[in-house]
């Protein structure tokens, strides 16, 4: 736990401090994909998570340093290894006056992890939450969990009666594209409440005049606008037409830092971006070869990794805004060694020998799902992977699709994909979060994320022992073995931590955490 309290302190937030006069302001940003929901359950996603942070909100939150805070809950504590007990804050409201209580909790432990959520693993851990007043209760551990508070801080908490009056006691499951109320509706207790939303376009939020905490921000509204297109949404913020944008190109970086006005805030991210391939069906969905799977060959996958060439990824792709890796996370995240990222070296004439041996001297044919509005040129990063898998006999078509479509298709349950591009940042700043939720073998609760269907006993086993072990040491030992086993199976295609590179015209103060988390409660604009 001190490793982790030093991870991240190592990784604190970045605050461009610039005065703000105490009046209101109305702040526009863009980004190039949407939120898809207003439903905090439905996808595990950080842009999702980090929009409707603020409307709803957790038990216990992070600081502008990633350290914990009291949030909806004021204090706990643990009364024996597997009881976590939660006081909660008195006086709070809904945004439509309702008290927040215990029931309120109870009802979304049962919400997140019912049928669509996509958040069930933030309770994987938990045999039963339970009341023990109107503002008490108690989270009981099937095992002891050392970092169940780590892992409860993106869980928003909903309202009973609102969700039970408009019919949304269920998340909906976004992989088939069904609505409820709270699809496009959303109540919570946080600094803002939802004004208007029209999907794929603009998203308004206005400052909540009864949230509980004491407001540092000055922002009055807050209107989010979908600008696809790169070179419009810079456009846009040198214009003056946005304030802010969530996602900037790297080839335009150096331009806007040039502007007169503006600012780029950049630091590294916890995300770690990768390949995943099916290593579950008998035969591909998407791919040429009928009858048998490739990827259930470890040569195949080998060569693959031996055939992308990350750092060529990293200096012309991410133009240097990326950190190559062989594993499924990064700096900063508690669990992190350097000695244990080791990466082979470019080899393709031993590439096309491992195919050959496998069976495909001359290659085969595969689909590669990738998004296009996701993660940092996601879409240019598929492309040159496919020119690098080319050099190999691996002839990939490449289906590149909005976040909304993207999702539906290699998420679960369905996992209709055969071979996927995934970023993931451990909410819990953990190593055992991504582990947890992109290897272990598929059980519905855990590996939810494991789209490739990897299962490895041992090192499920593994996962078992990381999440309930104490000694620092020994848990850093267990993870360094875990992690060593997805090497050594090439159960993934690990491609690099990218880094977080926002912009802002100079008025704006923001707070860029590592977790790339964009909260409206740290922003302050100071007038034109």
């Amino acid at each position: 736990m001190r490793r982790l309290a030093l991870a991240a302190a190592l990784l604190c937030g970045t605050s461009l401090a610039i005065p703000a006069p105490a009046s209101a302001q109305v702040f526009r940003w863009a980004n190039d994909g949407d939120v898809n929901s207003m439903d905090p359950y439905t996808r595990q996603e950080t842009f999702l998570l980090s929009f409707n942070a603020n409307i709803y909100e957790p038990l216990v939150r992070r600081d502008r340093q990633m350290g914990l805070e009291p949030a909806l809950a004021e204090r706990w504590e643990q009364p024996s290894p597997t009881v976590w007990r939660f006081h909660l804050r008195r006086g709070v409201k809904f945004t439509d006056g309702t008290p927040f209580t215990a029931d309120d909790v109870i009802f979304s432990a049962e919400r997140v992890r019912g049928p669509g959520s996509q958040m069930n693993s933030v309770l994987a851990s938990v045999k039963e939450v339970r009341k023990v007043d109107d503002h008490t209760v108690e989270f009981e551990t099937r095992v002891p969990n050392p970092i169940l508070i780590q892992e409860i801080t993106n869980w928003g908490m909903m309202s009973k009666a609102w969700a039970e009056k408009n019919n949304a006691v269920r998340p909906t499951d976004l992989t088939t594209r069904d609505e409820n109320f709270a699809t496009r509706n959303a109540m919570g207790t946080g600094p803002f409440r939802l004004v208007s939303r029209e999907p794929d376009r603009k998203t308004v939020l206005e400052r909540n005049p009864g949230w509980w905490d004491k407001p540092t921000h000055n922002v009055e509204r807050a209107e989010l606008n979908i600008i696809a297109n790169d070179a419009t949404r810079v456009a846009a913020l040198l214009s003056g037409e946005v304030d802010f944008v969530y996602t900037v190109p790297p080839q335009d970086v150096d331009r806007i830092r040039r502007t007169p006005g503006m600012q780029v805030i950049q630091g590294a991210e916890l995300r770690t971006i990768f390949f995943g391939l099916d290593q579950l069906r008998d035969e591909l969905l998407k791919s040429d070869v009928k009858g048998k799977n490739p990827f259930k060959d470890v040569r195949v996958r080998r060569a693959m990794l031996l055939a992308i060439d990350v750092n060529s990824i990293q200096r012309i792709v991410m133009r240097g805004q990326s950190r190559p890796t062989n594993l499924l996370y990064g700096p900063g995240v508690n669990g992190f060694r350097e000695e244990d990222d080791k990466r082979p070296a470019v080899n393709i004439e031993e590439a096309k020998k491992l195919l050959a041996d496998a069976g495909y001297p001359n290659g085969f044919g595969v689909t590669l799902d990738c998004p296009n509005d996701r993660y940092v040129n996601d879409e240019a990063i598929c492309t040159a992977t496919v020119a690098m898998l080319a050099r190999i006999g691996i002839r990939v078509n490449l289906v590149a699709q909005t976040r909304a479509r993207y999702f539906a298709e290699i998420n679960g349950p369905r996992y209709n994909t055969s071979f996927y591009m995934l970023g993931w940042t451990p909410t819990s700043v953990d190593a055992h979060n991504s582990l947890f939720n992109l290897a272990a073998t598929r059980d519905g609760t855990r590996g939810v994320f494991n789209s490739a269907g990897y299962s490895n006993p041992t090192f499920d086993q593994l996962v078992g022992q990381i999440a309930v072990e104490t000694d620092a040491a020994k848990r850093q030992q267990q993870i360094s073995q875990a992690s060593k086993i997805l090497q050594d199976d090439v159960a993934f295609l690990p491609l690099h931590q990218q880094q977080i590179v926002w912009a802002a015209r100079s008025n704006a103060e923001v707070v860029q955490t590592p977790d790339n988390y964009f909260q409206l409660r740290h922003v302050r604009l100071q007038a034109k």
